[in-house]
Formats: structure tokens, sequence, C-alpha cells
């Protein structure tokens, strides 16, 4: 009995006095030279995302359900530019820039582009038909091609669909495609307000970072 209670005893103070060895004894060995794991990679940037729009009978008639391209529709009404929006003899693709792309303009550019005079008028219609495309444009025609486009305005977009997942003109993406009217109209969604290179507004407007949709 007393022998009993010297190897008990022991065997407890052992256990107070290298806590760590007994814990160490129950555990497995840690691999040698066992690379450490590799940092969980950031999750990939999401592109701006807006309510989807579904196309109606013109291009102006859908802008104007969306309800997210107000002062688009106002520019296009200063401009006169209303009934080639709305008229079935062109199949006309626009790239559309939402109301937040807009905002997202330098505030003295905006005040100027939409103040009421012929001279703000003239520059902001080069700047709408600088978003029409006379032809139709969907995404089958961006996808795994880029390259320049004429557009109304006369000189050039640069479209860019070399990534699939993220279709580009010039520096905008594009957030929504496809959308089609009854007319044969095309709606591409952007996220950034396009400027030509002669307007006189391209050098205010070149550093204008991309924006969320509404």
């Amino acid at each position: 009995m007393q022998l009993n209670r010297f190897v008990a005893t022991a065997v407890a103070a052992a256990l107070i006095a290298c806590p760590a060895a007994a814990l160490a004894q129950g555990a497995p060995p840690a691999a040698p030279g066992a690379p450490a794991a590799p940092p969980a990679a950031p999750p990939a940037p999401s592109l701006p995302s807006i309510p989807k729009i579904a196309g109606g009978p013109t291009i102006y008639d859908t802008l104007k359900a969306s309800g997210q391209f107000t002062i688009l529709l106002k520019a296009v009404d200063q401009t006169g530019l209303a009934p080639v929006l709305q008229s079935p003899a062109y199949k006309l693709t626009m790239f559309a820039p939402t109301d937040a792309a807009f905002n997202a303009l330098p505030p003295d550019v905006l005040a100027k582009l939409m103040a009421p005079n012929d001279t703000a008028a003239n520059q902001l219609q080069q700047i709408l038909k600088y978003h029409l495309i006379n032809a139709q444009v969907d995404s089958t025609k961006i996808r795994g091609h880029s390259g320049p486009v004429a557009t109304v305005e006369s000189s050039s977009v640069t479209l860019d669909g070399s990534n699939p997942d993220d279709l580009k003109v010039n520096s905008a993406d594009i957030i929504q495609v496809d959308v089609r009217t009854n007319n044969g109209g095309i709606i591409n969604v952007v996220d950034k307000v396009l400027i030509p290179s002669d307007s006189p507004f391209a050098s205010a407007v070149a550093s204008t970072p991309a924006t969320p949709g509404a």
C-alpha cells in the first residue's frame, strides 16, 4: 500500500513539474520543415452593380422607365437628340452612363455641360454623340475582340473584350450589356461618362474614377 502511494505521488509530481512534456507525449510530432500555409487570397473586386433594366419600345423609353438615367435624359432633351433615340430608322447602340457616372464628374464640368446656353448644348451634344454607334454592338461583338469603333460623333471609342468578364469601352466598365429595345436599339450601361479627346473637358475628366451603379 505504501509503495502504491509512493508511485502515485511520484507520477503526480512529475506531471506538475513537466506539464509541457506530458502534453507533448500525446500530440503527434510536427513534420520537420513543413511550409506554413499560404495566406488566403483577397477576394476579387466585383464590378459595380445596378438594378437590371429591361428593354422597352425605344432607347429613350427604356432609359426613362429605368429611373437610373435622369441626367442622361435631361442632356438628351437639352441637345435635341430625343427624336433620334426614339426613331425606328436607326439601329443605334448607346453606351449609357448612369446618374452616378454623371455625378462623378467634377462639379464645375457637370454644371458647365448642363448650363442652358448654346455653347454648353453644342459641347454636350458632342459628348452624347460619342456614346452612340450607328450599328448594333452587343456583347458578341465585344467579347474576344479589341479595337476602335467609330461613333456618331465621328471619333472612335476603343472596345476591349479581351477579358470576357470585364468588358470595357475606353476606361469605363460595361456593367450591363445587351439591353435590347423593340425597335432594334441596344443599350450597354457604363460606369463612366465617355469624353472625346477633342472635347474641351477631356483633360478635366481624364482622372475621373469609375463609379458604382445606382
